[in-house]
Parts: C-alpha cells; sequence; structure tokens
C-alpha cells in the first residue's frame, strides 16, 4: 500500500503509535549490543528507544518524509529506505522488531515480506512485533461502509487485520517458530476535540480515492464520525476501538 504520509502532523498528533510500542520492545531478551532492524520504522522514536536499550540498531521504512524526520532527530542511528516486503541487509541481525507497520501491507505481500525478514535474520534470531489484528477499528470501518454506500461507493478495506491462527500459519509455513501470540482489545484515546476526523483523515485515504469531490469527502467523513460519537466519544474525549496482535517468533 502506497501511502503519501503528513510525516510532520503524525509526529505531532499521533505519537501514541509508537508509545505503546514501547511495551512492544519488552519481548525482546537479547543481549546488550546485539543488532536490531526497526521494520517499518517512521519517525525513528522506537528506533531510538531499541538504542537506548543498549542495542545496535537500524532503521527502514518505505516514507522518505518519515526518514527525514528520523534522520533529522536521531543522526547518529542509520535508517534506510526501502520496502517492507522486499529488502535485503548486508548482513543478519539477531532481531527484527516492528510496531504498527504489518497491517498496511496487502495480504497477497505478506509471505513475501516475511521472507524477508527471515532472510534478516541470523539462525534463531527473534522476530517481535505488534499491529492490527481481527476486528481491529471494526466499528470506524462499519461506519465508513455504511456511509459510504448511502452516496453509491463501495468501502474497500484498505489494511490486513488476520487472526492468530491465520498469521502464525504464514510465520510457520515461512520457517518460524511462534513462541508467544495474543489478540487484545486497546480503546485508544485520540488527541484532541476532532480527535476521530483527524485520525481518519491520517490513516484511512485509499478507499476515499473513488470519492468524487474532497467536499463529499468531507460529508463521509463528519457522518460517520457522528454516526460513531455515541459509542467512541466519552467523557469528552473521542477513542479509536483498537484490536492488536503482538507476536514472537524465531527463526530455525
Amino acid at each position: 500500500m502506497n501511502i503519501k504520509w503528513d510525516a510532520n502532523k503524525y509526529t505531532a498528533d499521533f505519537s501514541f503509535v509508537h508509545q505503546y510500542g514501547n511495551s512492544v520492545i519488552d519481548l525482546i531478551d537479547a543481549d546488550k549490543g546485539s543488532s536490531v532492524l526497526d521494520l517499518g520504522c517512521g519517525n525513528g522514536a522506537l528506533t531510538k528507544a531499541l538504542q537506548d536499550k543498549g542495542y545496535l540498531v537500524k532503521g527502514l521504512d518505505a516514507s522518505g518524509d518519515l526518514l527525514d524526520i528520523a534522520k533529522e532527530k536521531y543522526p547518529a542511528i542509520d535508517f534506510i529506505q526501502g520496502d517492507a516486503a522486499d529488502f535485503t541487509l548486508p548482513e543478519p541481525v539477531d532481531v527484527v522488531f516492528s510496531n504498527a507497520v504489518f497491517h498496511w501491507i496487502n495480504k497477497d505481500r505478506q509471505q513475501n515480506m516475511l521472507k524477508c525478514v527471515y532472510n534478516a535474520l541470523k539462525n534463531n534470531g527473534q522476530f517481535v512485533f505488534e499491529f492490527g489484528g481481527h476486528r481491529n477499528n471494526q466499528k470506524i470501518h462499519r461506519a465508513l461502509a455504511s456511509i459510504f454506500l448511502e452516496y453509491g461507493y463501495c468501502y474497500e478495506m484498505p489494511f490486513y487485520f488476520p487472526t492468530i491462527g491465520e498469521y502464525a500459519a504464514l510465520l510457520e509455513n515461512t520457517g518460524f517458530e511462534v513462541q508467544y501470540a495474543v489478540l487484545f482489545d486497546r480503546l485508544t484515546e485520540l488527541k484532541g476535540d476532532n480527535g476521530l476526523k483527524d485520525w481518519i483523515n491520517m490513516f484511512i485515504k485509499t478507499p476515499f480515492l473513488v470519492v468524487k469531490t474532497e467536499q463529499e469527502k468531507e460529508v463521509i467523513v463528519d457522518k460517520a464520525v457522528e454516526a460513531l460519537r455515541s459509542d467512541l466519544f466519552m467523557n469528552g474525549k473521542w477513542y479509536a476501538d483498537y484490536v492488536r496482535i503482538r507476536m514472537k517468533a524465531v527463526r530455525l
């Protein structure tokens, strides 16, 4: 999926993405000094957190705009622009880490991505990650699909949200041994009075390519937000109905 990010707004208003990723790092049990690739590193915040844990890090991401921010903020870290489903490293690493990335990769490219990760790891290397799992943002997507239909459009789901069983099978088919897996709800607070509208505008892009005008898009978003108010607006704050899949696997 090719997304043009508003890198500065993402960094300023959606910091919860990397903040939640800090707990994913705790699944890594490699020694200090171990080499770690942050796959889909974005603005580099978690790459720096990995470095602060004592790891030798590098980051890889497809977005040049986000990497520009990463390189400016953390000039001592090696950041590489590349495709998560089509990359190689000069030397294998001890750990591949990833947070909030794999749901952006189309289902038909997941196996390619996992093969790249497998080849990037040393024997017994660790693969630790979290991303959107089954039912992630289901209320939001259902509301948008309903409003799309009212306007004569088909809402095409832009993400891949698997079950544990589905993703574990992909990992095992690639040669990994799954050592930990959990699927959990995580209602997530959004920033600002227009938190949900801003969230939709930031993250839900490709379905709106079929919408004829910007004005119509804004009407659709506003209607969806109002339809979700009773479920996702609580105590004066907006929330997103996240469900995450968190896993750890080892290259055999």
